[in-house]
């Protein structure tokens, strides 16, 4: 029998949960630690829709990246997504910052996804560098970054620099910025800012901001592959969501 504390304990083994940063809530979040589990419904987010798929399918566990708690809890209404986790009786585990600099983690999957070679971490794991098979543009290497990440929208600073290295932060990680700069011809991460490209611009440096949710859904997923490996009694269901923010 598998329970939430088993797929805790196996994530705290490669993740370790003290690993995550001090402002983060990582962990198991809701329920209880001895529920037995027979069904997992994975999701970046957990919200409403979320609970209410994994309830109609009858999930034990929703694991996510971004914690469903994360802020002081000051009340726990009948319409918020919390209250719908309990009142399902759904346990919640969120591995964020912990997996983000794990060695199989967020960033190195986002690494692997755009077929780095030679990965070395840096800034306490937040970011991982590596590099290209071939040197290119940084406008063919911006529609690569966009088709293996599936964004629906990408912006990137206008430049001639040839890109060989590049280092890559799921999310928001705007600032190592300047850190990644000095070890790659380009940095790709999820949420940059205007003035932040515009400083990069000026610098002559690349800059890639691919999306939030496109450079952190599919590396957190790739975590399902490694527990159905572990846990032969347990079905892994992905959660039919797409990304919130829309683009045209």
């Amino acid at each position: 029998m598998t329970t939430v504390k088993n797929i805790y304990d196996f994530i705290n083994s490669f993740a370790p949960f003290d690993t995550q940063e001090e402002w983060d809530n990582s962990g198991h979040l809701v329920g209880d630690f001895r529920k037995e589990v027979k069904r997992v419904v994975f999701s970046l987010d957990c919200t409403k829709e979320v609970v209410g798929f994994a309830d109609d399918i009858d999930a034990d566990l929703i694991l996510t990246h971004h914690p469903i708690i994360f802020n002081a809890v000051k009340s726990v209404k009948s319409d918020s997504t919390l209250f719908s986790l309990i009142r399902a009786d759904i346990a919640c585990i969120s591995a964020h910052t912990n997996f983000d600099k794990a060695q199989c983690g967020i960033n190195h999957n986002l690494a692997d996804m755009l077929e780095l070679k030679d990965t070395e971490q840096i800034c306490d794991g937040f970011v991982v560098v590596g590099s290209l098979d071939e040197p290119m543009s940084m406008d063919d290497f911006a529609e690569l970054v966009s088709q293996r990440l599936d964004c629906s929208g990408i912006r990137y600073t206008d430049t001639d620099r040839i890109i060989s290295r590049v280092a890559v932060g799921g999310g928001a990680c705007s600032e190592f910025m300047w850190e990644a700069l000095a070890t790659a011809d380009c940095f790709v991460t999820g949420d940059l800012k205007y003035h932040e490209m515009l400083d990069a611009s000026q610098a002559g440096c690349a800059v890639i901001s691919a999306g939030h949710y496109e450079t952190e859904n599919i590396p957190f997923l790739k975590l399902k592959d490694m527990l159905e490996k572990v846990f032969g009694d347990v079905e892994f269901v992905v959660a039919p969501r797409e990304n919130p923010v829309k683009t045209v």
